[in-house]
Order: structure tokens, then C-alpha cells, then sequence
């Protein structure tokens, strides 16, 4: 079964930067479409971004637009999100997730059959 496992976040002051990871384990991510998600306490998991299989496709909410970049290297069998100009409003847990149907970009969560455990980002001054 495909694992996932995020890496990167931590404690960051506003306007500071983090890129997060999405490696997995034993199979390979390249077929997949991959996205981030988040959730903050009280909150609903909400999508961040996706990239299809290729890379040739990717798809970012409103409020993380200009911000944030995703991208993946295919050879590393990893995935990154880049995030910049971070807001307190974006501390949550960030999840990466995959969706076996690598030719859509698309955040609906039901696509998604194999999700990470997350990594902390806190946005604190």
C-alpha cells in the first residue's frame, strides 16, 4: 500500500517561508496526482493545491495563490510545496495525499485514496 510521509514544517514567523515534502515509501509517486491539504483546530481539511502526474497540470485555492508553489521531481519520488509570505491564517496540519488518476488536478478530498500523517506548520510572531 502506498505510504506517505510530509516532512518540513515547524515554527515560522509571518512573512517567512517553509517547503514541505512528500516522499513515498517503497512505490512510486509517479503516476499519482498529488495534493496538499490542510487542517486548522476547529476546522475542516481543506485543499491547498494539486499537481497531476506529469506536472503539466496543477491547481492552487485562492488564498494560497502567488504564495505558494507546488512541484514535483519525479526522480526523487517526492513532492514540495513551497510556501511563502506565510500568513498566521495558514497554520494547520498539512497533509499530502494521492489520487491514482494522475491525469486530473483537482481537490475534491474524494479522490484521494492514500493520505500522509501530516506535518505541523505554526505561523507565530
Amino acid at each position: 500500500q502506498l505510504q506517505l510521509v510530509e516532512s518540513g514544517g515547524g515554527l515560522i514567523q509571518p512573512g517567512g517561508s517553509l517547503r514541505l515534502s512528500c516522499v513515498a515509501s517503497e512505490f512510486t509517486l509517479n503516476y499519482y496526482t498529488i495534493g496538499w491539504f490542510r487542517q486548522a483546530p476547529g476546522k475542516e481539511r481543506e485543499g491547498v493545491s494539486c499537481i497531476s502526474s506529469s506536472g503539466g497540470r496543477t491547481y492552487y485555492v485562492d488564498s494560497v495563490k502567488g504564495r505558494f508553489t507546488i512541484s514535483r521531481d519525479n526522480t526523487k519520488n517526492t513532492v514540495y510545496l513551497q510556501m511563502n509570505s506565510l500568513q498566521f491564517e495558514d497554520t494547520a496540519v498539512y497533509y499530502c495525499a494521492a489520487d491514482p488518476r494522475g491525469y486530473r488536478a483537482s481537490l475534491a478530498k474524494g479522490n484521494y485514496d492514500y493520505w500522509g500523517q501530516g506535518t505541523q506548520v505554526t505561523v507565530s510572531s
